[in-house]
């Protein structure tokens, strides 16, 4: 007994299949155009960062200021330390779990917040340790915009002074600093500070490096549209 052969599909169910086929390619071919001009805006940004972090250090700007023109611009700055102002900042670094040492710099002729570096959990209770140096002092660091409100878990709560995120606007109204400027200033290592400086605070600790997956990204949605495409040639040569 022979077997009957099987129905063929509809014309029009052809070309609808066909037409989702091709929607598919172009989607993917469109992806991976994308990422590409990701990679190109991903290179310009790293190059740009990257010439403000390694320059040498400026006084700090005026006007407004916007991640995409100062984001690390290296400054340079001298006035006095306000110990007495200091905020904690949660962190986790390579040193483990702690905090981020923000205090303000009085300087001519305006007031920046400077995150002097970590202190592990166990210096919280213990802040005359690193309540240092006193008197005049230069600093050099790189510029960081305001981060509002704290992280995607914990939110910033200034009442109970539990701080999550370099929320400038926030800290200078919780320590009444209505003049101070609105980015702060990440310190390098000993930048320039006297030798009574302690081990702690632990500055020097940005990292200028960004991960730049677009390549990779765009390679995967071409290889997808050239392997659905393949497939789309092998069921219709087959049919």
């Amino acid at each position: 007994m022979t077997r009957a052969p099987a129905e063929d599909r509809p014309f029009w169910l052809k070309l609808l299949l066909l037409a989702l086929a091709g929607a598919m390619i172009c989607c993917f071919v469109m992806l991976g155009n994308w990422q590409m001009r990701r990679l190109d805006w991903k290179v310009a940004l790293i190059e740009r960062i990257e010439t403000r972090a390694f320059a040498a250090p400026q006084a700090p700007p005026s006007g407004n200021i916007t991640e995409d023109q100062h984001s690390y611009l290296r400054l340079q700055l001298e006035g006095t330390f306000l110990h007495e102002k200091t905020l904690l900042v949660k962190a986790v670094t390579d040193l483990g779990l702690g905090f981020w040492v923000m205090t303000p710099l009085v300087s001519d002729p305006l007031t920046v917040w400077v995150n002097r570096g970590f202190v592990p959990s166990k210096l919280k209770s213990f802040p005359d340790q690193w309540k240092q140096p006193l008197g005049r002092q230069r600093v050099v660091g790189l510029l960081r915009v305001s981060v509002p409100d704290g992280t995607l878990l914990e939110t910033n709560n200034p009442s109970k002074n539990l701080w999550y995120s370099r929320d400038v606007p926030a800290m200078s109204q919780a320590v009444q600093l209505p003049d101070a400027a609105a980015y702060f200033i990440d310190q390098e290592n000993n930048s320039g500070l006297n030798e009574a400086v302690k081990a702690w605070p632990r500055a020097g600790l940005t990292v200028v490096k960004f991960r730049n997956p677009h390549l990779s990204y765009a390679l995967t949605w071409y290889a997808m549209a050239l392997l659905f495409f393949g497939a789309l040639v092998y069921v219709v040569r087959r049919r």
